[in-house]
């Protein structure tokens, strides 16, 4: 089972872990860093994915990022996927990309950096992640337009910084992230008791 993310660096919306269970007999063919690729390719790639493979998908959401900062958000969901998998094949082994392994992982697991860029099932899993998070914010975009994520996909850019500035933070945006996190912090009140 490989297992990757999408969405830890950016000013909004959430953090999407996948998880994937190739089949032996998979052709991985071209498959690898959903970065690497184009947005045409991981579509395509995503759907033979979930028509093939063993596959969870967590989304955690901005206000629990904020609550819990995004490494503990980004391992609880790589926890509940790997769990989900694991319910239907208690024998697999875990292959997290990266260089840390989450606590509380219901197999076997090791880690692997850029592991996207070696591994067929984190390359897989990096892709699913990566086109659920674009389609979630492109949704966003038309329930909150004028920032842009349909584009830049709540990452730190000048047209989303002026965005921020323009219109101020929305729902979705992450309050513990800088500048978010000046923008809504409030001045104490001083009552004079």
């Amino acid at each position: 089972m490989g297992i990757d993310e999408a969405g830890r660096g950016p000013l909004a919306g959430p953090v999407v872990v996948a998880a994937v269970l190739l089949p032996k007999d998979f052709d991985a063919t071209g498959i690898r860093d959903s970065k690497k690729l184009t947005a045409r390719q991981r579509e395509l790639f995503a759907e033979k994915i979930l028509s093939t493979a063993v596959t969870a998908i967590e989304v955690v959401e901005a206000n629990v990022i904020d609550d819990i900062n995004i490494l503990a958000a980004t391992f609880r969901g790589m926890v509940t996927a790997a769990h989900r998998i694991a319910r239907l094949h208690p024998d697999v082994t875990a292959l997290v990309d990266g260089n840390q392994i989450p606590k509380g992982m219901p197999v076997p697991t090791a880690s692997l950096v850029n592991g996207d860029d070696h591994d067929a099932a984190i390359a897989a899993a990096s892709i699913l992640a990566k086109t659920t998070r674009d389609q979630i914010m492109d949704h966003w975009s038309k329930t909150y337009p004028g920032y842009g994520f349909d584009s830049h996909a709540g990452y730190y850019c000048p047209s989303h910084i002026e965005a921020l500035k323009r219109l101020g933070p929305c729902p979705i945006h992450r309050r513990s992230f800088e500048p978010i996190k000046s923008m809504v912090e409030q001045p104490c009140l001083t009552l004079g008791l």
